[in-house]
């Protein structure tokens, strides 16, 4: 019995290194790709937040650096992320009767380019949106470190997942 353990243990590495590294999160980068670069990505926003790309590219950095064993480099990755900040804007999403706006939204827009050098198919240029919304009895400047935190947050799981989960 101990001996079909040893023997249903072993071919579970050998199928699990035959797919690539493996990661808990999904990722599935290739074992040859070692390093990654993440520019940082300047707020080309019509309305700038003075924060947001500070707040943006160091949410991403930290993603692959706990999800992913690759190591960042400034430029020349395996991988390469790099991009800007195109959207930041606030407008109203529901009316009361009166006419007065109940909630507004906060909508983020980051335009990405991904290349990875060890596979041209996966290379990618694509826009990435998310809103969140708010009571419209606050001020912006209440609710807007929050919202920038989340919807950065999202905006980095969904770049990502896109990137390197491959689902």
């Amino acid at each position: 019995m101990n001996r079909l353990k040893y023997i249903f243990l072993l071919s579970l590495l050998f199928i699990l290194n035959g797919c690539g590294i493996y990661s808990p999160t999904g990722a599935n980068i290739s074992a040859d790709t070692k390093t990654i670069s993440i520019q940082y990505f300047p707020n080309n926003a019509p309305l700038r937040q003075p924060m947001l790309s500070q707040v943006f590219t160091q949410a991403l950095r930290d993603k692959f650096a706990s999800q992913t064993t690759l190591n960042q480099v400034s430029t020349n990755g395996d991988l390469s992320l790099s991009g800007e900040i195109t959207g930041y804007a606030i407008s109203y999403t529901a009316v009361t009767a009166n006419q007065k706006a109940a909630m507004n939204r906060l909508t983020i827009t980051i335009k990405v380019k991904f290349v990875n050098s060890k596979d041209d198919k996966q290379n990618f240029e694509s826009n990435f949106s998310r809103y969140a919304d708010y009571d419209s009895q606050r001020n912006l400047s209440e609710v807007e470190s929050t919202l920038i935190k989340t919807l950065s947050d999202q905006l980095v799981e969904d770049i990502f997942n896109k990137a390197v989960v491959n689902w």
